[in-house]
């Protein structure tokens, strides 16, 4: 695996994000099965302030939002959540706790039935920010660890990021407060995990969640960061040496919805899913996704410019929720959707090419996934691998990606022993 490409410049420069969508239109009636789904899961960035500086930054954090929600904005989402069915909330940022109401609109989602946790890059994550949180009701957070240290600090853009991460899991264990840890996998991290892994396993962390670098915002403009949808031969059976140890220390691999799909390992990794095995995207189905300025999305990680469907200051939850076209998109997914290699592969209806942000942000539109493990081991058969070649850069603004396309070519000969090695 290659080193960290050169850095063009010193710290990724966080822009100014355009402000809210507003005055969307919503569609005029809500079909059943609008009704029918409930968003039972959300994920609210409540800032886009940051203390760090990640190069690998979907949403290029560190300015909070021209025009982020008041308080008494933010609390009113809190109520049309927990009156729309949603039970779990997960603030995230930029940094949530830079937020200075971060505790009242914590306290209130608490108050409200829903369970409330925090994913945090963990730098400012004091001993008094962990017992604020348990005062609050938090009772998870999961914590960004992306490599060992000298890896860590590079990725996050801060010196001592690393060492102040797992600092913040220490603060929160002390508060009472349940850990977990949030990984990305990409050219940088992956050769460190299994070491990786150790340390946090000594950390006693609850759960471990894991996802591939997508290509967005920051990560297009460092495409040596990014994995080639062959290296999922590699990412694979590395979880699965893992999964036994896991189990040993009762820490949950959680696998994202971008790593997987219906290789070997399938029912090793997500036979705890409710059908035994992943299932198609539930953005706008089980999830939802708000940005600081009210914007609604079915997936926090979706693109802004194609996936906002409306803002809490125009509209209602509810109405954006069962009357916005962009929120309907999966509700509405069919295998005619799908293109590419995903359009005629056996699980195309049951998979539907897996991850849209994952997608969309390659190709402009979501259907055709490459970081797929069924799909590199059909392709090693014939000899055959795939890589992603950047056409269009992403234009500098938060959630947003450049363009790409798939070149399909032989394994070298050097190189193609070893692939199938690990394909067998």
């Amino acid at each position: 695996m290659s080193e960290i490409g050169p850095r063009p410049r010193f710290l990724p420069i966080a822009p100014t994000a355009n402000p809210a969508r507003r005055n969307l239109p919503l569609l005029d009636d809500a079909r059943a099965v609008d009704r029918r789904w409930q968003p039972v899961y959300a994920v609210w960035e409540i800032t886009l302030a940051c203390d760090l500086a990640c190069r690998h930054c979907g949403s290029r954090a560190g300015r909070e939002r021209p025009d982020e929600l008041t308080t008494e904005q933010a609390l009113d989402l809190v109520h049309q959540m927990a009156d729309l069915g949603v039970r779990e909330v997960t603030l995230i940022g930029g940094e949530a706790y830079l937020r200075d109401d971060w505790t009242e609109i914590a306290r209130t989602i608490v108050a409200r039935g829903m369970s409330c946790g925090i994913t945090t890059g963990g730098r400012g994550f004091t001993a008094q920010r962990a017992r604020d949180a348990y005062a609050a009701g938090v009772r998870a957070v999961s914590v960004s660890i992306d490599g060992l240290q000298p890896t860590h600090d590079k990725l996050r853009g801060v010196q001592g990021s690393f060492d102040a991460a797992m600092n913040a899991m220490t603060n929160l264990q002390d508060a009472g407060i349940a850990v977990s840890a949030n990984t990305q996998f990409n050219r940088a991290s992956l050769p460190e995990i299994e070491e990786l892994f150790d340390k946090l396993v000594e950390k006693k962390i609850r759960a471990w969640q894991v996802q591939l670098t997508v290509a967005m915002g920051r990560a297009v403009d460092e495409q040596a960061l990014l994995l080639e949808p062959y290296h999922v031969l590699e990412v694979m059976p590395l979880l699965a040496r893992l999964k036994p140890r896991a189990d040993a220390a009762k820490i949950m691999i959680w696998p994202g919805n971008n790593i997987g799909y219906f290789g070997p390992y399938e029912t090793l990794l997500k036979g705890n899913m409710p059908r035994g095995h992943m299932a198609s995207c539930g953005a706008g189905r089980s999830t939802l996704g708000i940005e600081a300025n009210g914007d609604i999305k079915g997936c926090p990680s979706l693109p802004t410019t194609d996936y906002v469907g409306g803002n809490i200051r125009d509209h209602s939850l509810k109405d954006i929720w069962e009357r916005s076209k962009p929120l309907r998109f999966t509700r509405d997914r069919t295998v005619e959707d799908l293109f590419g290699f995903c359009r005629d592969c056996y699980y195309n209806d049951t998979c539907r090419a897996g991850c849209s942000w994952t997608t969309h942000v390659l190709f402009g539109k979501p259907g055709n996934n490459p970081f797929c493990h069924h799909r590199a081991l059909e392709l090693l058969r014939e000899g055959k691998r795939e890589r992603i070649v950047k056409v269009a850069e992403a234009a500098g603004q938060p959630f947003d990606h450049g363009r790409f396309e798939i070149v399909v070519e032989d394994w070298p000969a050097d190189e193609i022993d070893a692939a199938r090695a690990l394909g067998s």
